[in-house]
């Protein structure tokens, strides 16, 4: 009951705040917005989100198959929709759907998998996806700063400078994880200290690296498709800046699928680029229908019958 209570609590805040969010930006101009949308790049857009969470599906299984707990690709794109889908309508962002790929991903591997990869291959896959949000982030707002610097009181040189230098230190960062994880001591860091010592980690780093930008990069364009539908014409490099805020935001455990916290993070993000509140919201708004959408499959998913080669077993009961 505790646990519930704690969740209901998520998903009223939620709430609370993407109602205090439409309250400020006018909902009638917010829904004036949304009725004028251009089904044209509505349809692209959620095209360039499905295509993005279909490359995160293969990330993922490419990284479980390299921990040690092999999957086959059709079963992790359905167990990717699904978690889409608990993500949509449970309370606490990504956590209900990570916790699901891990379960499944457990069971369905029995004991021909490490212990702990399944887990581990659902943290290191979303430790993968924020590693290049930021990067990716940090280049955009290097690109816009001087519209963003400004906001901040800073030199534009020196804005960009500082965004540069960080992004680069941050795409370093997982190069020196073996140095890292030789000195730590804690026995649950094992599994990813065998993982790094390996001889192909660099290999898989970079294709970690390649697919998670591919990820970004699409769910940016699905971001700038939503935009485009509502007549927001912004340079691609708002659009990669934008998209750091506002999915990170969208994933904190405060809410349910990312409402409220996802459109609030909108409306800051494209306020220095002279975009109206409403127009923000409905950005917001359209790219949360997008997940409700791929939800749906998820949900579909549910329904498909087990895999030939067995893996699926007990999934359906999730």
């Amino acid at each position: 009951m505790k646990r519930a209570r704690k969740a209901l609590i998520r998903g009223l805040l939620g709430l609370a705040l993407l109602v205090v969010v439409l309250v400020l930006a006018d909902p009638a101009r917010v829904a004036s917005q949304l009725r004028q949308a251009q089904p044209g790049w509505l349809l692209a857009g959620l095209a360039a989100a499905i295509a993005s969470n279909l490359v995160s599906a293969l990330r993922w299984r490419a990284l479980a198959h390299w921990l040690g707990a092999p999957v086959a690709a059709r079963d992790a794109c359905r167990w990717y929709f699904q978690a889409i889908g608990l993500n949509a309508l449970l309370p606490g962002a990504v956590v209900g759907g990570d916790l699901y790929r891990a379960v499944v991903l457990r069971r369905a591997s029995h004991a021909t998998a490490a212990a702990l990869a399944p887990g581990w291959s659902v943290v290191l896959d979303r430790a993968s996806g924020l590693w290049m949000l930021c990067a990716i982030g940090g280049l955009g707002a290097a690109a816009c700063a001087g519209v963003l610097a400004p906001w901040l009181r800073l030199p534009a040189g020196a804005f960009a400078a500082l965004m540069l230098a960080g992004t680069l230190l941050w795409l370093a960062l997982p190069w020196a994880l073996p140095w890292l994880l030789a000195r730590s001591r804690g026995g649950w860091l094992a599994p990813l200290r065998a993982a790094a010592a390996r001889p192909d980690w660099r290999r898989q780093l970079v294709w970690q690296a390649l697919a998670s930008a591919a990820v970004q990069v699409l769910s940016a364009l699905a971001l700038a498709c939503g935009g485009l539908a509502l007549g927001v014409a912004l340079p691609a490099a708002v659009w990669a800046w934008a998209i750091a805020p506002v999915f990170l935001m969208a994933a904190l455990p405060v809410s349910v699928g990312g409402w409220g916290t996802r459109e609030a993070a909108a409306v800051a993000a494209l306020a220095p680029f002279a975009v109206a509140a409403p127009a923000a919201v409905g950005v917001g708004v359209i790219y949360g229908v997008y997940g409700l959408a791929q939800g749906a499959l998820g949900a579909l998913a549910f329904g498909l019958p087990r895999g030939a080669d067995g893996q699926a077993a007990g999934n359906d009961q999730y």
